[in-house]
């Protein structure tokens, strides 16, 4: 059955690095975009950062210059760098694909799959 499967979090101290992944299985990576969201108690899941099958990326203002998407499609996997995390990172974090037809977005609303999610927590 076809699915994703993110890996990753954990509790890290303010500053710090963590790095998820997305293992995707039953799917053929080279023609979906990407992405990754982020859902934090009482607050809408967020987009964090998209890439398109043409390996275009966005980010979410928060993020920039710190979070980096990467994906090897050959591997079928993905990924999401993180580095100097803040606590208001912390949540729990989803990887998407969808079916491509441009450039990539970060609306929840544009994914068809998704994986069930990885838990970071960012101390102070």
């Amino acid at each position: 059955q076809a699915q994703l499967v993110e890996s990753g979090g954990d509790l890290v101290q303010t500053g710090g690095s963590l790095r998820l992944a997305c293992a995707t299985i039953g799917f053929n990576l080279n023609s979906y975009n990407i992405a990754w969201f982020r859902s934090a108690p009482g607050k809408r899941r967020e987009g964090i950062s998209c890439m398109s099958d043409s390996h275009a990326s966005l980010y979410a203002e928060s993020v920039k210059g710190r979070f980096t998407i990467s994906r090897v499609n050959a591997g079928a996997m993905f990924y999401l760098q993180m580095n100097s995390l803040q606590p208001e990172d912390t949540g729990v974090y989803y990887c998407a694909i969808t079916d491509s037809f441009g450039a990539c977005k970060l609306d929840p609303d544009e994914y068809k799959y998704f994986g069930r999610g990885t838990q970071v927590t960012v101390s102070s």
